[in-house]
C-alpha cells in the first residue's frame, strides 16, 4: 500500500486543492497533453468524484468560472466533454443494469474469446513485452491509477490482441483502481472491447508501439514505470526488439504485433458472417 499512500490523500480538502491545481496548472493545455502520460496533463480527479469528495457538478462550474476569468477556454471545453462522458456511463448503467456482466450490443454474446491465463498473468503483471502496456499495468499496480489514454491501450491489447473477455479486464480494473467505478469500469471496457455504446469503429486494434511513440515520445513515462528499459535509446524504448537492445530480465513481446492485430481482425469477421447468418 506504500504507493497508494504516497500518491493520494483522501477527503474533499485534498480534491480541493487538486482541482485548483488542474486548473492553475494544468488545463490551459489540456486539449493537446491529457492524451501524454509523461506530462501532468490531466486532473486525477478520479478518485475523488468516485468517492464523493468533489461532486460532478462542484468542478463544472468550477472549471466554467475560472475559464470566464481568463484561462484556456478550449482546454475547459476539452475538460467538461470528458466529465460528460463520465456521467453518460451512469445514465447506460441506470437503463441497462447488466452493464458490467453483459455486452451492451448482444450481437456480441458469442464472441470468439481465448481463455489464457498465462497471458492474463503477464498482462496484469507488466510483463508482455510491450513497453507502454506493462508501463501503465505497473503504474496501476503500484498507484491504483492509471492515465487514461494507456487505459485505452492496455484495454485494446487484451481484448484484441490476446483476444481475452472485457470481463477478465474489468474484474481486475475494479479490484486495482482506486477509482474503481462500476458504471465507468464496464461502459470504458465495453466501448473499448467493441461491444460498447457507439464504440465505433468496433474493429478498431490499437497499435502499442505506435501509440507509445505518439504519446511518449521520449519514453518518459515508459523509463519510470519499466526501469529495467532506463539505458534503451529514444529510438527503440517502445520497440526494444527492432534495435536488437532488449535488456536481460526484460521479457519478449507475448505475442506479435500483426499476428495479433489479424487474430482479431478475424474474430470480428467471423462475428459479422455469424450475425448475417442469423438474419439472412
Amino acid at each position: 500500500a506504500g504507493g497508494l499512500r504516497a500518491a493520494w490523500e483522501p477527503g474533499a480538502a485534498a480534491a480541493a486543492d487538486r482541482l485548483d491545481r488542474f486548473v492553475a496548472q494544468a488545463m490551459t493545455g489540456y486539449r493537446d497533453d491529457r492524451d501524454r502520460p509523461d506530462v501532468p496533463g490531466t486532473s486525477a480527479l478520479s478518485p475523488h468524484l468516485h468517492f464523493g469528495e468533489v461532486s460532478p457538478r462542484q468542478v463544472w462550474h468550477y472549471v466554467q468560472h475560472r475559464a470566464a476569468d481568463g484561462a484556456s477556454e478550449a482546454g475547459a471545453s476539452a475538460y467538461l466533454r470528458e466529465l460528460v462522458w463520465r456521467e453518460f456511463s451512469y445514465h447506460l448503467l441506470h437503463q441497462w443494469p447488466t452493464l458490467p456482466k453483459t455486452a451492451f450490443n448482444d450481437g456480441f454474446a458469442d464472441f470468439p474469446w481465448q481463455p489464457d491465463d498465462a497471458a492474463l498473468a503477464a498482462w496484469q503483471q507488466g510483463r508482455t513485452g510491450f513497453p507502454i502496456v506493462d508501463a501503465g499495468m505497473r503504474q496501476l499496480w503500484h498507484t491504483g491509477w492509471m492515465h487514461n489514454r494507456v487505459r485505452m491501450i492496455v484495454a485494446s491489447f487484451l481484448t484484441k490482441h490476446l483476444l481475452i473477455s472485457w470481463q477478465d479486464g474489468a474484474r481486475w480494473f475494479w479490484d486495482t483502481l482506486v477509482d474503481a467505478d462500476l458504471a465507468n469500469n464496464s461502459a470504458s471496457w465495453q466501448w473499448v472491447a467493441g461491444c460498447g455504446a457507439d464504440a465505433a469503429p468496433y474493429f478498431r486494434v490499437f497499435n502499442p508501439v505506435l501509440q507509445g511513440r505518439k504519446f511518449d515520445p521520449n519514453g518518459v513515462y515508459v523509463r519510470r514505470w519499466v526501469p529495467e528499459l532506463a539505458d534503451v535509446p529514444n529510438r527503440f524504448v517502445h520497440a526494444p526488439w527492432e534495435g536488437g537492445v532488449t535488456p536481460a530480465g526484460y521479457p519478449a513481446p507475448i505475442i506479435d504485433h500483426v499476428a495479433g492485430r489479424q487474430r482479431a481482425l478475424d474474430a470480428f469477421a467471423e462475428l459479422k458472417r455469424r450475425r448475417e447468418a442469423v438474419t439472412a
